[in-house]
């Protein structure tokens, strides 16, 4: 019995961590070459959602607002499900 209110918090933390979504924290350099490379994008907030997904897992940023993607290949070749391209 003494252990029933500990073991509630215990669970009750856990499950909260498991049901939270991803954090959206960004690194300095992907969040300022992101803000660059959609700097001239219709729909910002979605142009650098996608941009800082791609620079996380690839580590690169293709250089100005559209284009150039021949600097950063892994940038370049990514796809969404529907076989176009996932990175702006």
């Amino acid at each position: 019995m003494k252990l029933l209110f500990p073991t509630l918090l215990l669970c009750s933390l856990l499950l909260s961590f498991v049901l939270s979504e991803p954090s959206s924290a960004t690194s300095p350099f992907c969040g300022n070459k992101c803000k660059g490379r959609c700097a001239k994008a219709g729909v910002m907030d979605r142009c650098v959602k996608y941009c800082n997904i791609c620079c996380q897992e690839c580590g690169c940023v293709p250089s100005g607002t559209y284009g150039n993607k021949h600097e950063c290949p892994c940038y370049r070749d990514k796809r969404s499900s529907k076989g176009k391209p996932k990175c702006p």
